[in-house]
Formats: structure tokens, sequence, C-alpha cells
């Protein structure tokens, strides 16, 4: 399946972006960036493109038929293609990444809090069926991020959250307000007619392998979840 999740290991970046940081924007020396970027076309054996992320709900789409946007790292949160051989990819240290395949056409999608509420999903399906890929023909890939026992918020927060998008709302092990960020996304998955649906368990707090803003704060790296044809 034309699809994949990255970890921190098989980079060359040090220190608290050991090893394979793929994000331009965390302080990261940009030649040790462009060497990962570099490993991860060879590993997908496509291109990988990556926007400016703003965990908003903008959708970018690359087709065959219209054409694609040509400067460099347009501001948007999800993309969707039906190119051959055009990789998407977004970057996550805690939020969640949601890969799409399809015949004909695969996507991705950075779901973050407040990208989850203000839609980023339903609006990548829709996309993707403008494209002529229609959510039943969707497989979705729901990859590793905090998890609803680790990702304490205020519980305002919580509750206006939950408004937004049913099933986020959790608790902490402390027995704290917390958010399910991925029950949010595969909730709105299957409230836009996607059955096909894959959750990962990882959480990328409790999970070394993975980068974590929470766990590490604002000094550390990013992986990326990836989709192509």
């Amino acid at each position: 399946m034309p699809l994949l999740f990255t970890e921190r290991a098989g980079g060359v970046s040090t220190g608290p972006y050991a090893s394979l940081n793929l994000g331009g924007h965390v302080g990261d020396d940009p030649e040790a960036v462009a060497t990962n970027r570099r490993r991860l076309t060879v590993r997908a054996g496509v291109p990988v493109h990556f926007t400016r992320q703003v965990h908003g709900a903008r959708v970018l789409t690359f087709s065959a038929a219209g054409g694609w946007l040509r400067h460099p790292a347009p501001e948007a949160d999800a993309m969707v293609t039906d190119i051959p051989g055009f990789g998407l990819g977004v970057l996550v240290a805690d939020c969640v990444p949601v890969v799409f395949t399809a015949p004909g056409a695969a996507g991705v999608a950075h779901a973050g809090r407040a990208g989850l509420a203000a839609g980023v999903v339903p609006a990548t399906v829709a996309a993707l069926a403008a494209l002529g890929a229609e959510p039943g023909q969707l497989h979705a890939e729901v990859g590793p991020s905090v998890c609803g026992r680790c990702y304490e918020v205020p519980a305002a927060m919580r509750d206006d959250v939950a408004a937004a998008v049913p099933g986020t709302a959790s608790t902490t092990r402390a027995g704290t307000p917390a958010l399910d960020l991925r029950a949010g996304v595969a909730a709105q998955l299957r409230a836009a007619g996607v059955t096909d649906i894959t959750v990962s368990e990882r959480c990328t707090m409790e999970d070394p392998e993975l980068f974590s803003h929470r766990r590490d704060g604002a000094r550390t790296g990013r992986f990326a979840g990836v989709a192509w044809l």
C-alpha cells in the first residue's frame, strides 16, 4: 500500500532533533533536514511534497487535469492528488496524521485540535471525491498521535472541542480533562462515509521512537505521514 509513517530513527539530525527530523521550521540544521527529506524520497520511491501547516482546514489539490501550485510551501493542512509519483506528506509531533489511499487518488491531512474542529478531515474526503475517489473507496490510516489519556487540556477547551467534534472528550489517567483527537478523526471519517479505517494505538508522548512536542518541548523534531500513487 503506497503510504508510510516515519519514526525518529534513520536520519542525520542530532541533539533534540535526532535523527530523522523532517521539519524545517523547528530550529534544526537545514542541511540535516534536507538530507533527511532526501532519505524519505528514497524510501518512498517518489518525491514528497510538504506545505506550511497552519492548523486550519485548507486542502490543496494537485491534479493532472488542472495543474498545481508551483510556489514553494503554500499554507494548507491537507493535500490530495491524482498524479502518479507525486508524494504528499504531513508533519506531526502529537497532532494526528491522516493518510488516504484509493484507486486513482491519494491524500494526507494534518489534524490537530484546531484543524479537527475546523473540519480538515471531511474537507479532505470531499476533495478526494472531487478527484473521483468516493468515500466508500477510500482507505484511511489514522497515524500515531498523542492519546486521549495523555492530552490534558482545560475543561472548557475539552467541552468546546467536544461540542464541535463528538467523541473527542476524554480523561487523563490522573482524572483530569483531556481530548482524544484520533477518536474524533475516526468519528469524522465515518460520518463522511469512510468505512475502511485503521487507527494506530501508538501515543507520541509515551513512545520514545516518535517525536512529541508535549513531552519534549519546542526543541524537537517532526515525523511524517506520507501517501502517493
